[in-house]
């Protein structure tokens, strides 16, 4: 089955500092992490396309993505960032699509897991610039800890136009092994018809040297059970990933994680899913 990773990070030290891959902890993904890196794993795990994410709020990264999807037969789609608050963001994402490897722009993130006010979502200049990226015709990728999923559910319903994608399931306390209150959070997500999910950055969640599928599975099967293998997509969240698992492991992972479903659905979660909410070219 050919893959669809769709969510992957690269970065380049000598560019621009990642000032969050910061202590001891996070010293093995503290370097250059490139595409050439990247393209012998993806392929020897059967990856015919991805989705490059943003890492950091920085507005000339969004470009430079770009044109490295330009230059690349693996990158198929790019979700970038601009400044949502900006009052002429519609204007950026404008001139973002004139770039270089501009067609390759399929979303936007910001790193609302960072921001202090769990409503960060709702406030009005941050639902303006969201509404132009609904009327750029992109979608939005949301990266927030369990506490914002109530936000996250109210901010799609004043904007039904825009899909949501959650990133790595809305990083639910695997380690500790708790499901609530995010199971609950996360189904009321998925109750949104404008809501989809990525089964993704699970391994980092988890207890990095220890964990094992079966630790993952009750994350996995909730968000399975919640959004369906039609509004579920898979992504390796690598380098991230390489804290706790190697890029052949965390595919391998998550095939064992869908091994209930049928080829058709599994299918949806490992390719068309992202294919179809993304708009992926030539994939």
């Amino acid at each position: 089955m050919a893959i669809i990773d769709a969510h992957h990070h690269v970065w380049d030290l000598s560019v621009r500092d990642q000032d969050w891959i910061t202590g001891p902890d996070l010293a093995p993904i503290r370097r250059d992490f490139t595409l050439d890196d990247l393209a012998p794993e993806a392929h020897a795990a059967g990856v015919r396309a991805t989705v490059l994410v943003q890492t950091v709020a920085v507005a000339e990264e969004t470009p430079e993505f770009l044109a490295l999807a330009d230059g690349s037969d693996l990158v198929a789609g790019v979700v970038g960032w601009t400044d949502l608050t900006a009052p002429d963001v519609a204007d950026t994402l404008a001139a973002l699509r004139e770039l270089p490897g501009g067609d390759r722009l399929v979303g936007i993130r910001h790193q609302v897991q960072g921001e202090s006010d769990p409503e960060w979502l709702l406030r009005p200049d941050v639902l303006r610039g969201l509404a132009a990226v609904a009327s750029a015709g992109l979608v939005y990728d949301l990266v927030v800890l369990p506490k914002q999923l109530p936000a996250a559910s109210e901010a799609a319903d004043r904007l039904p136009g825009l899909t949501f994608v959650l990133d790595h399931l809305g990083k639910p306390p695997i380690a500790s092994k708790e499901l609530e209150p995010w199971a609950s959070d996360v189904r009321a997500l998925a109750a949104r018809p404008n809501t989809v999910c990525k089964l993704s950055g699970l391994v980092t969640e988890a207890a990095w040297s220890t964990w094992t599928t079966t630790d993952l599975s009750p994350y996995a099967d909730t968000v399975l059970d919640a959004f369906g293998p039609g509004r579920l997509m898979f992504g390796s969240d690598w380098p991230v990933c390489r804290l706790a698992a190697g890029y052949g492991e965390v595919v391998a992972s998550a095939r064992a994680l869908t091994r209930r479903l049928g080829d058709a659905e599994r299918g949806a979660v490992f390719g068309t899913t992202a294919s179809r909410v993304y708009g992926l070219r030539e994939v």
